[in-house]
């Protein structure tokens, strides 16, 4: 069951959509860089970046050469970003394909407001075309700031209820997504999924979307946040580079809750079986 532990302030969140340079992961990095120090400037405490963006998409690039398009564990290329985010106050999370102990992994990277290194979720639900690639993760990872427990999601992790729902049980209140969505069927899936998850679990919903074209994909940009009733409260555009800024609110959070009690009466269902009816 969830916790009952409430954030007691605000907390300004930045998703930044923008289009990564294909397999360059100092440039890329550079560009992450100034888009932290951009939204700290606007208050934001956490900066959500897309799904591998220090790459690119690239499975094909990332596969042929890890050390090179891959990030490593320590990899000094991010120095930028540390700096950017201690000179901030900023939570980065950062989108990478990660080279490490000889296997690839699609990651978010956590860089505290401190500059350093402060944990990795690895993806557990990976795309089809992705599972030639990359490992799949083991564990979901909760990131704690200012009293605000952040579930990390990467993508395709979005489309399956159970993915947040084991974010809501950890005590989250909030599901932070990195993500690639295509023109096409992807704006309409990303329209469905993050208000649901939002509204199912009584959270806030944050996605961070890619722009332009990376891996041989078209992307639909619209990163945004949604409140813990599934209502849009930010949206960015489908084309430009961007940064949507929203404040999760701890009124907005509790009221929501009071209102919408699903995770305060969730049971359960298992624990007692099944009934089986052969007709």
């Amino acid at each position: 069951m969830p916790s009952e532990q409430s954030p007691s302030r605000a907390l300004r969140v930045a998703a930044a959509q923008a289009t990564p340079v294909a397999g360059d992961v100092g440039a890329n990095a550079a560009a992450v860089a100034a888009m932290v120090r951009r939204a700290a400037g606007r208050g934001a405490r956490v900066v959500v970046f897309p799904e591998k963006f220090l790459s690119g998409y690239e499975p094909g690039l990332i596969a042929a050469d890890p050390e090179r398009c891959a990030v490593q564990v320590g990899d000094a290329r991010l120095d930028g970003v540390r700096e950017a985010c201690r000179d901030g106050g900023v939570v980065g999370i950062v989108g990478a394909a990660v080279h490490d102990g000889g296997a690839l992994y699609v990651s978010a990277l956590v860089i505290d407001a401190q500059g350093r290194d402060a944990g990795r979720y690895d993806k557990q639900t990976l795309f089809a075309a992705e599972r030639d690639v990359y490992r799949h993760g083991e564990a979901g990872c909760t990131v704690e700031v200012d009293g605000w427990r952040l579930g990390l999601g990467i993508c395709y992790d979005s489309g399956f209820p159970e993915h947040a729902r084991a974010a809501a049980l950890d005590g989250c209140h909030a599901y932070v997504v990195g993500a690639l969505f295509g023109v096409g069927n992807g704006y309409h899936e990303s329209r469905m999924w993050f208000p649901a998850r939002a509204f199912d679990n009584t959270m806030y919903s944050v996605l961070a979307n890619h722009v332009g074209r990376t891996g041989g994909w078209n992307t639909c940009g619209g990163s945004g946040v949604w409140g813990p009733d599934g209502r849009l409260v930010a949206e960015a555009g489908a084309e430009e580079a961007e940064i949507v800024l929203a404040d999760l609110d701890p009124v907005v959070l509790k009221d929501v809750r009071e209102r919408h009690t699903m995770l305060r009466d969730l049971r359960d269902t298992t624990a007692g079986g099944r009934t089986r009816c052969v007709l």
